[in-house]
């Protein structure tokens, strides 16, 4: 059978919403020429921060204090577990080293970008986990210096919980700085740090066009949209549980896409029932986000068997993947197209999100079709490097001189004429129309 829509959404991820873009680009051209006294014009109108940009280590330690040890204990928790997995992430990136033909070698290097600028979000909600993700992984990958900024709240500056968070994870500095200002400060180096390679971290509209808008002059995680998360389920799935793990990812935002594929029209039935009263038992704000979200961006879909069910799946190519069905392994085999996949009931999105240990910072809106989320690779460069030997230069030579040639690219061709010329005075080479006179 074809696919069946018990429920469809009515709006998508790329829907709605206002042009953002001229803003962006004007404040960050005032930045670029104005430099901090700018940043610090932005802080106090939109962060309504009068105080200091830079956190003292006075001030990073008095968070710390203020904290229950507790608490602080299950942050550690939460760092070991991401600095562990971003360890093992890095024991796969390795250097290499081959002979391409007898006498030339070639090989790759991994290098850790110098700067990377990390940003994690503030507003209704402190992303403790955030900081862990960028930090943590860009510490781990070997960067030399890690800045982070986060809107500090107005006459307390960075959530304390946040600050420990932060300095736990080995910061450099910390900047009270949120929005375009704040990835503007770290893009351009100001408040006495280097200017940031690559800048990472999630952030709401105007931090996501920033990062856009200054890729390519700088590197950036990914192009980041609404968070999303698609669940599958056969006939052996706990609807109570399915309902909870769609109700839990819509509580993001109101544009936060959600769906339920399933070959079982009783358990998207039930699963369609559970929802609003879960929605309901929600604290207010989160609720109204929930319940816009499931409105308008939910989707509940029928399928006739799995791998109708995995194809669907691949093409909506969602943030976050959690199967609730037989044979996970098969599903491990089978799916491709996902940010972070969470196999089988036990666990779930919120786990990845918090502290498990695999990234959070994933591709939305069907960039997983392209990418994966942050990790340990994206603070390195692979770069490669070669060396040659005269015999080996020799082959080579005159095949890079023919094709240059016939590329038309004569400049190139003679780099390769005068190694010939230089290392086989005494022989002569066939190197197309235009060889250089080795005598010249």
């Amino acid at each position: 059978m074809t696919i069946e829509y018990l429920k469809k959404a009515s709006k998508n991820a790329h829907t709605g919403g206002s042009d953002v873009r001229d803003t962006v680009e004007r404040m960050l051209n005032e930045i670029r020429e104005g430099g901090e006294p700018v940043v610090q014009k932005y802080a106090r109108q939109l962060d309504q921060w009068e105080g200091d940009i830079r956190l003292s280590d006075e001030a990073r330690q008095a968070a710390a204090d203020s904290l229950p040890e507790s608490l602080k204990d299950e942050i550690r928790f939460a760092h070991a577990n991401i600095r562990r997995f971003a360890e093992a992430q890095l024991e796969t990136v390795q250097n290499c080293e081959t002979e391409v033909i007898p006498g030339l070698r070639a090989g790759q290097k991994q290098i850790p970008v110098a700067a990377a600028g990390c940003y994690v979000p503030g507003g209704r909600y402190s992303h403790i986990a955030s900081a862990i993700m960028t930090i943590t992984t860009a510490k781990v990958a070997g960067v030399g210096q890690v800045v982070a900024c986060s809107p500090p709240r107005p006459g307390e500056g960075i959530p304390a919980a946040i600050v420990f968070t932060m300095d736990l994870c080995g910061v450099d500095d910390i900047l009270n700085l949120g929005g375009v200002q704040g990835v503007a400060a770290m893009a351009n180096g100001l408040f006495g740090n280097q200017s940031a390679d690559i800048l990472v971290g999630p952030g709401n509209q105007y931090v996501a066009e920033a990062k856009r808008t200054l890729y390519g002059e700088y590197g950036i995680d990914m192009f980041a949209g609404p968070t999303d998360s698609l669940v599958i389920a056969d006939d052996q799935a706990d609807p109570d549980l399915v309902a909870w793990d769609l109700v839990g990812q819509a509580e993001h935002g109101v544009n936060s896409p959600v769906w339920l594929l399933t070959t079982d029209r009783s358990i998207a039935e039930k699963v369609m029932a559970l929802v609003p009263d879960k929605i309901d038992s929600l604290p207010d704000l989160n609720g109204q986000s929930a319940a816009a979200a499931w409105r308008d961006y939910a989707e509940v879909i029928l399928c006739s068997d799995r791998e109708e069910l995995a194809r669907l799946s691949d093409r909506l190519a969602p943030e976050h993947l959690h199967v609730q069905a037989r044979d996970l392994d098969w599903w491990l085999d089978r799916l491709t197209t996902y940010g972070s996949l969470f196999l089988g009931e036990e666990t779930t999105v919120a786990f990845g999100d918090k502290c498990a240990g695999p990234n959070h910072v994933l591709p939305t809106s069907g960039a997983a079709r392209y990418t994966g989320g942050l990790s340990v690779h994206k603070f390195m460069k692979t770069v490669t490097w070669q060396r040659a030997t005269p015999a080996a230069t020799r082959r080579i030579a005159q095949t890079t001189a023919r094709i240059s040639r016939l590329e038309g690219m004569e400049g190139h061709a003679r780099t390769a004429d005068i190694r010939l010329a230089k290392y086989f005075p005494d022989q002569s080479f066939d190197l197309g129309v235009g060889a250089m006179d080795p005598d010249a």
